[in-house]
């Protein structure tokens, strides 16, 4: 069973917090599923190719049908042609959307957890302020972690804490409704509030 190492106001180690044992029981490629998903949802969808139809030009004949003694052509807007239309080109207009049930997400969610909790990489606390709303006073913290960088959960964010946490390139500071098994698993250490945790764990 996994546990999520407990910190005290000082961001020191307090204790462990045990994650549900039925988390270990959960299948890898419900995260595989989702995290598809997750950057499937996000990309940009720009590229957008001009057919026969869509390119200027090529209302003459280039040269005719016969005599020449070369192929035939009857527009310079064919797809063979440089500078004609593409044929079977990307559209702007292609939906990327992949589907993942709720329940799937839940799981995706529960999985990364507990793989950042036997990593010794998840950690939980009862608040995470900074009142000061200083950057140095924010990195000081995270820096007792020994991480690289951290993903910073918190039930509602106030103005001092993102002052702080904003300039952090190491630090993504995000609010409970945010969190997702995709931003779980990309930053290497989690701190998360303990109200969320246990809302977490309860609900899944």
């Amino acid at each position: 069973m996994s546990s999520a190492i407990v910190l005290n106001e000082k961001f020191e180690n307090s204790g462990e917090l045990a994650l549900p044992e039925k988390y270990e029981d959960i299948n890898s490629h419900n995260l595989y599923l989702y995290v598809k998903s997750y950057l499937a949802s996000i990309r940009a969808n720009t590229a957008n190719t001009k057919t026969r139809a869509q390119v200027s030009g090529g209302g003459k004949k280039p040269w005719s049908q016969k005599g020449k003694g070369g192929a035939r052509a009857g527009s310079s807007r064919s797809p063979i042609w440089v500078g004609g239309g593409v044929s079977f080109g990307p559209k702007s207009n292609r939906n990327y959307d992949q589907k993942v049930n709720k329940k799937q997400k839940k799981l995706a969610l529960s999985y990364a957890l507990n793989e950042k909790a036997a990593a010794n990489a998840l950690f939980v606390t009862d608040s995470i302020s900074i009142e000061s709303g200083k950057a140095k006073d924010a990195a000081a913290l995270i820096k007792t972690l020994g991480a690289r960088d951290a993903l910073i959960v918190k039930e509602l964010v106030d103005e001092k804490t993102f002052l702080a946490f904003r300039n952090l390139k190491n630090c993504y500071l995000i609010e409970a409704n945010e969190l997702n098994a995709y931003l779980t698993t990309a930053y290497y250490t989690v701190v998360i509030e303990k109200s969320i945790l246990e809302t977490i764990t309860k609900e899944g």
